[in-house]
C-alpha cells in the first residue's frame, strides 16, 4: 500500500511545481512533464493490478474476457492513463484536447486512486463520472461516461432495476482526453430519473465496426455495475451520433424501448451525392449499414427523427419518413424552425418527451409480440424478439419475415423471403406454419429440450430439426454463411481477433515484405482511428484457446506462416511458391497479394483473414463516416508496388463469396 501512497504524492508534487498551463499546444517542458507523469502512472497501475490479483480482493465488479479476469476499478483507472498515452503518442493537442485538459485528467486519476485506496473500491455519486471497461475485441480499455440521477442512492439502486439512456456523440476528432474533459463532473439532468451512459464509440466511426461493439460492451459494463432494466433502454444521438442511432436503432430493433436520431446520414449514395454505382463487391455490402434499407424495422421500435429546416441532414430524416410511409410503419419526424445543425429548445423538448414516454412504456414482456415485420440483408443483423435468422438464400438481398397469430388453433403463421434457416423461441406459439405450408410443431419440437427450434427450407419445403440435428448445427454449423460468420473482411474486427505473423522462410520475399508492411499499416491505423492496440503473436504461439476465442488474422504465405500452411489447402485458392490462383486466374506472388476472409477450417465459428486488416484506411476516416464501408468484399487480389512511403496498392480483382462460401462461375 505504501507504493500507492507514493504514487499519489509524486503526482501532487509534480502538479504543484508545474508552470501555468497553456491553452493548446504544450511547450517542450510541459510535454516532458506530462510524459513523466504518465510513465509513473502506468508503472503504478501495473503494480496495483498485481497487488489486487495476488491479494484476491475485489475492487469493483469482476469479469472475464477471453479467460482473463479484470476488475472495474482497474479499468476506470486505466482509461485515464490510456487517455494520456494516446494524446502524446498521436500528438493530438488541439482545441479539442489541450495540455490543460491532459493535466486535469492526471488530477482526476489521482483523485480516483486516493478514493479507491481509502474506501477499498470506487464510490459512485450523483452526476457524471468516467468509467472504463476492457474490450473483448482487442483487450484495450475503452471509456464511457456514466451519469447518475440527483437522487441516486447506492443502497436503493441495488434493489431496484433502473431504466438506461444510451447517448451517442457527434463527430469532431474528440480523443480520450477531450471526451473525459467534456464529460467528467457534469451535473445530472434536472428531471433525470434514469442512468445514462455517453458512449465513446472508439472516436469518429459513426458507431460502425468495433465502434458498434463498443456501444453494446458499454451497456454490458454498466449492467454489471447496476441493476439495469433491459426492457427500458433508450438510444439516441445527434449528427454522427444520429447516424449511429439510425443504424443501431433499425438493425437491433428489439433492444430499445425508444430511439431517436438528431440529423445523421442514413445512406451512402444520396448523402455523398454519388450517381455512379460502386463496384459490386463494394455496392452490395453497403446494405450492411445503409439504414434506409431497414426502414421496415421501424415498426418494431418507437423512433423519433429530427432535423433543422436549414440543415442539409434533414434530408436523411425525410428519406426515412418516405420509406416508413411506403411500408406503413410509424416514424415521428420533428423539424426545427429557422435553424441549422442543432436543436431548437422546443424541438429538443418534444424529442426528449417522445423518448421518455416510450421508455416508460418499455419493451413488451417475453417472448414479445406475436405479430412482427423484420427485414435484414445479412445474417449479421438477424434478431427480432423471438426470431433469429440463421442463414439466407443470398446475402445482401432483402430478407423478410412477417408473422401473424391464429388464436383459434395456436398457430404462428410466417411469410418469408430469401431465408434458408431460422430459429424460433418455443414459447411464442404451439405450432408454426411457414409460407402457407402445413403446420409444424414448435412448443414440443426437438423433444422440448432447447429454448429455440430450428427450421430449414429444403427443396420439398420447410422442415423442423430434431434435437440431435439442432445440437449438431449449434456445434458444427452447416458450412454456409451464418450469423457472425458471413463476412466481409472487416467483420473479423468486430469481435476478438489476434494477428499472427510468420517465423518461417517465405516463398516470396517480395510478397512477404508487402505482407509485413500491411500488418504494420493495420497496426498504426487501428491504433489511431479505432483506439486500440492490435495484438500480434508469432505463428508458433497460437494455442487451442486462442483459436476457440478469436478470429485469426494471418500475415505471410504458406512458407513463412505455419498457420497459413496448416489451412491453405482447404481454402478456395491454389497457392504455390510462384503464384496465387483464384477464380481460374493465376497471379504472380512477386507483385500480388491475396486478401481474404473465410471460416477457420480449425474452428468454423471463427474467421481466418489472410493478409488484411480493416479495408477502410486513413483517407476514408478523414473523409466522412459514410465512407467507412467494406472496400474489398470477401476476397481480393491486390497488385503492390514499392514506393518511398511504403507500397501502392491496386485492386486487380475482388468478389463476394456466395452463401456456400464459394465463388460463382462467371
Amino acid at each position: 500500500m505504501r507504493s500507492l501512497v507514493c504514487f499519489s504524492l509524486i503526482l501532487l508534487i509534480t502538479l504543484a511545481s508545474s508552470e501555468p498551463l497553456s491553452a493548446q499546444a504544450p511547450t517542450a517542458e510541459e510535454l516532458e512533464t506530462l510524459k513523466s507523469q504518465t510513465k509513473i502512472m502506468r508503472t503504478k497501475l501495473e503494480e496495483i493490478s498485481d497487488v489486487w490479483k495476488k491479494g484476491g480482493r475485489r475492487h469493483g465488479v469482476s469479469y472475464v474476457i477471453d479467460g482473463e479476469q479484470f476488475m472495474s476499478d482497474y479499468a476506470d483507472l486505466s482509461v485515464h492513463v490510456k487517455a494520456l498515452e494516446w494524446i502524446v503518442k498521436h500528438d493530438e493537442f488541439s482545441n479539442k484536447a489541450t495540455i490543460k485538459q491532459a493535466n486535469a485528467v492526471v488530477q482526476q486519476a489521482d483523485a480516483l486512486l486516493r478514493e479507491i485506496q481509502g474506501k477499498s473500491e470506487r464510490q459512485y455519486r450523483a452526476g457524471r463520472q468516467i468509467c472504463g471497461y476492457i474490450s473483448e475485441v482487442d483487450h484495450s480499455v475503452q471509456p464511457y461516461a456514466l451519469t447518475l440521477p440527483a437522487d441516486f442512492d447506492p443502497d436503493r439502486s441495488r434493489a431496484k432495476r433502473m431504466p438506461l439512456y444510451v447517448v451517442l456523440h457527434g463527430r469532431g476528432g474528440q480523443n480520450e482526453v477531450g471526451f473525459i474533459s467534456k464529460n467528467a463532473g457534469k451535473a445530472p439532468g434536472e428531471k433525470q430519473t434514469w442512468i445514462q451512459i455517453d458512449v465513446f464509440g472508439r472516436i469518429d466511426n459513426a458507431y460502425r465496426w468495433a465502434g458498434e461493439t463498443d456501444v453494446f460492451e458499454a451497456i454490458a459494463d454498466v449492467s454489471r455495475r447496476f441493476p439495469i432494466d433491459d426492457k427500458h433502454i433508450t438510444l439516441w444521438g445527434f449528427s454522427m451520433g444520429g447516424a449511429g442511432a439510425w443504424h443501431l436503432g433499425v438493425h437491433h430493433p428489439d433492444k430499445w424501448a425508444s430511439a431517436g436520431a438528431g440529423a445523421g446520414f442514413v445512406d451512402f449514395y444520396i448523402y455523398q451525392k454519388k450517381d455512379e454505382k460502386l463496384p459490386s463487391y463494394q455496392d452490395k455490402p453497403l446494405r450492411i449499414y445503409d439504414a434506409i434499407n431497414y426502414a421496415i424495422n421501424l415498426g418494431e421500435v418507437p423512433f423519433v427523427g429530427y432535423g433543422g429546416d436549414q440543415d442539409s441532414q434533414l434530408k436523411s430524416g425525410q428519406l426515412m419518413l418516405e420509406q416508413a410511409e411506403k411500408h406503413d410503419v410509424p416514424l415521428k419526424l420533428i423539424v426545427g424552425k429557422e435553424i441549422g445543425h442543432k436543436f431548437t429548445p422546443e424541438a429538443e423538448a418534444e424529442f426528449q418527451a417522445f423518448l421518455a414516454e416510450h421508455n416508460q412504456k418499455g419493451l413488451p414482456a417475453y417472448p414479445g409480440p406475436k405479430q412482427i415485420r423484420f427485414v435484414t440483408y445479412t445474417p449479421k443483423y438477424n434478431k427480432c424478439h423471438w426470431l433469429e435468422i440463421e442463414e439466407l438464400d443470398e446475402t445482401y438481398q432483402e430478407s423478410l419475415v412477417e408473422s401473424e397469430y391464429d388464436n383459434t388453433d395456436g398457430t404462428l403463421n410466417l411469410e418469408t423471403k430469401n431465408l434458408r434457416l431460422i430459429s424460433i423461441s418455443r414459447d411464442i406459439a404451439d405450432q408454426i406454419s411457414i409460407d402457407g405450408e402445413p403446420p409444424l410443431p414448435l412448443r414440443d419440437a426437438a423433444d422440448a429440450l432447447l429454448p429455440s427450434v430450428y427450421y430449414e427450407k429444403l427443396d420439398a419445403g420447410w422442415e423442423v430439426l430434431d434435437y440431435d440435428e439442432s445440437r449438431d448445427y449449434q456445434e458444427n454449423g452447416s458450412g454456409r454463411k451464418c450469423h457472425n460468420v458471413q463476412g466481409p473482411i472487416d467483420d473479423a474486427f468486430m469481435s476478438s481477433f489476434v494477428c499472427v505473423r510468420g517465423t518461417g522462410v517465405p516463398w516470396s520475399k517480395e510478397h512477404q515484405a508487402w505482407a509485413d508492411w500491411t500488418l504494420k499499416r493495420f497496426d498504426n491505423e487501428f491504433d489511431k482511428w479505432m483506439r486500440g492496440e492490435v495484438r500480434v503473436i508469432d505463428d508458433n504461439a497460437v494455442t487451442l484457446d486462442i483459436m476457440l476465442q478469436s478470429n485469426l488474422i494471418l500475415f505471410g504465405d504458406p512458407g513463412s506462416n505455419a498457420m497459413i500452411n496448416r489451412i491453405f489447402k482447404e481454402l478456395p485458392v491454389e497457392w504455390t511458391k510462384d503464384s496465387i490462383t483464384i477464380n481460374g486466374k493465376a497471379w504472380p506472388m512477386s507483385q500480388h497479394g491475396l486478401a481474404m476472409i473465410f471460416p477457420n477450417p480449425l474452428n468454423p465459428h471463427k474467421y481466418i483473414v489472410i493478409n488484411s486488416g480493416m479495408t477502410t484506411h486513413e483517407a476514408d476516416f478523414k473523409a466522412s463516416n459514410a465512407w467507412l464501408f467494406p472496400k474489398l468484399g470477401d476476397v481480393a487480389v491486390l497488385k503492390f508496388k514499392k514506393t518511398d512511403k511504403g507500397y501502392e496498392e491496386t485492386t486487380e480483382w475482388a468478389d463476394i463469396f456466395n452463401d456456400d462460401w464459394e465463388l460463382d462461375e462467371k
